[in-house]
């Protein structure tokens, strides 16, 4: 969640926001999702040494030949530098870390020279969001979000998925995609605007969804095709593209077995991509044309020692969940929900949602400061209020007030709570009112409370720590060390180092870990 969040609330003509614009928002936000690896683009130029932009920070590459320039489509690629800024801002600024930095370069570099575009200057943009996605955007915008660089486990694999998406610009994907993405988002506001019912509102933006992920899946395996052949041309290991689709089909096993699955949710990587034992299959099929396993590099341990430290899940600024718990260390405050509830961290909002569909939306608000909690939860921004309902308390001694709403099928418990100079709200939905409801609402509610300076200052960020094997380690013993993780971690320790369960692992072997102690 945003550090100061509650700039992001929704203001209506009265100044506040909207209890149905929050129902429909509240369900959006539950069945919204990212398609987890999505690829695209490129250009040409003139005899020039190769230019690889990371973060802003040019790393000049060996020089190549010339190659004849490509007309470039310039309102495309002005709304690509418009679309640039939105990408960034949506998906938590940009991370920096000058080693990873200097790796992508050089993974780029030889890409780029065995391209079809080989004179192409590319600015790569590490986004600062855990999902594990990669995209592109015409005139050589490139973005991979660390989340994939921590599932990645080796330099050819990394490679593999720019591979990919240099693919796409040489078969001219990119213009399609954008054009469609830009047609769903307009889709997406008018349902809004005009769809009041949460069911209505669900069914056509889950369609709509689905009918964007179906639109990019002959592309998908196109570009499988043609990054696979260009990885092999640059030097990398080939067969490192199936590898990364396996090891991404068990790390979101362990996602799902580790959370709850919303089966009408919108589709992620898995399933807005053709299936991945197909895409696997394909791209061990485009990579006997090198011979068998066993050519191009990994450069694995170089890419590990880079990668070590960097931060896994959660940015700072936004929070940290931890298991059933979720704590903000800069407005310092923390809350749990109950059992059966999964945490979902987004910059606009903390969400958790049951199994049954009942959810929790937990944002800020700015409201002024003479008015009380029970004059806000009156002020015209709950449709649907039942004014005999509105109760003033205190929580662990921070002021509050709480009241409920029925918006269509929907039933809402709202809590407001004013703390260390903020204000923030709960929003409890249901569709289904019960007593285990309730206690899940009470339950959620008292346990806010606020954080010392001190508890604070002791909370880090999960990071991703190098270790080397010793003999007698295993999976099991390795991953009893990692702290921070919600559940399973011997089954999360083996999906991020592409492991088999129960797999031996060589002493002297770089494995990943997960930790929030500084220490060390």
């Amino acid at each position: 969640m945003i550090n100061q969040f509650y700039s992001k609330t929704i203001k209506d003509r009265d100044g506040f926001s909207s209890i149905r614009t929050l129902a429909l928002c509240l369900i959006a936000l539950i069945i919204a999702g990212c398609a987890e690896l999505g690829l695209v683009r490129g250009g040409a130029d003139s005899n020039k040494p190769v230019l690889a932009t990371v973060n802003g920070n040019v790393i000049e590459t060996k020089k190549i030949p010339p190659k004849p320039q490509r007309r470039v489509n310039t309102a495309l690629v002005n709304a690509a530098r418009e679309e640039d800024k939105r990408i960034i801002e949506t998906f938590g600024g940009v991370y920096s870390n000058q080693s990873v930095e200097n790796q992508i370069a050089r993974i780029v570099s030889k890409l780029v020279a065995k391209s079809e575009i080989p004179s192409q200057d590319f600015q790569i943009t590490i986004l600062n969001s855990p999902a594990v996605n990669a995209f592109a955007l015409p005139g050589g915008f490139l973005y991979v979000t660390r989340g994939l660089l921590t599932l990645a486990n080796d330099a050819s694999e990394v490679g593999a998925v720019l591979a990919h998406e240099m693919a796409h610009v040489t078969s001219k994907h990119g213009q399609a995609r954008l054009k469609q993405a830009r047609k769903a988002e307009l889709i997406s506001r008018a349902v809004e605007g005009v769809i009041s019912d949460s069911s209505t509102l669900e069914s056509i933006q889950h369609r709509g969804q689905l009918s964007l992920a179906a639109f990019t899946q002959s592309q998908e395996l196109d570009a499988d095709v043609i990054g696979v052949r260009n990885a092999g041309l640059a030097g990398y290991d080939p067969y490192a593209a199936a590898r990364f689709l396996e090891t991404m089909a068990q790390y979101q096993n362990y996602r799902t077995t580790a959370t709850i699955t919303n089966k009408t949710a919108a589709p992620d990587f898995l399933s807005s991509h053709p299936s991945t034992p197909r895409r696997i299959q394909q791209a061990r099929i485009s990579a006997r044309q090198f011979g068998a396993p066993g050519f191009g590099k990994r450069d694995r341990n170089t890419y590990l020692n880079a990668l070590n430290n960097t931060v896994f899940g959660d940015d700072p600024s936004e929070g940290f969940v931890r298991d059933r718990s979720f704590f903000h260390p800069q407005l310092r405050f923390t809350f749990s929900v109950p059992a059966g509830y999964i945490i979902d961290n987004r910059r606009e909002a903390v969400l958790a949602r049951a199994e049954n569909g009942d959810s929790i939306r937990f944002d800020g608000v700015q409201i002024p400061g003479n008015l009380t909690l029970s004059d806000y939860m009156q002020a015209g921004w709950l449709v649907g209020l039942n004014p005999q309902s509105i109760k003033s308390f205190t929580i662990n001694g921070a002021p509050a007030a709480s009241a409920t709403a029925v918006v269509g099928e929907w039933s809402f418990k709202i809590t407001v709570i004013r703390s260390q100079n903020s204000t923030y709200r709960m929003i409890f939905a249901t569709q289904k009112p019960s007593l285990k409801f309730d206690r899940a609402v009470s339950s959620t509610v008292t346990s806010f409370r606020s954080l010392s300076a001190q508890e604070a200052s002791n909370l880090s960020p999960l990071r991703i720590r190098i270790v080397k094997t010793k003999r007698g380690d295993t999976s099991f013993t390795l991953s009893r060390s990692m702290r921070g993780l919600v559940a399973n971690p011997n089954q999360a320790f083996t999906a991020l180092n592409g492991l088999k369960p129960g797999q031996a692992i060589p002493p002297g072997t770089l494995v990943k870990t997960i930790t929030d102690d500084i220490s060390g």
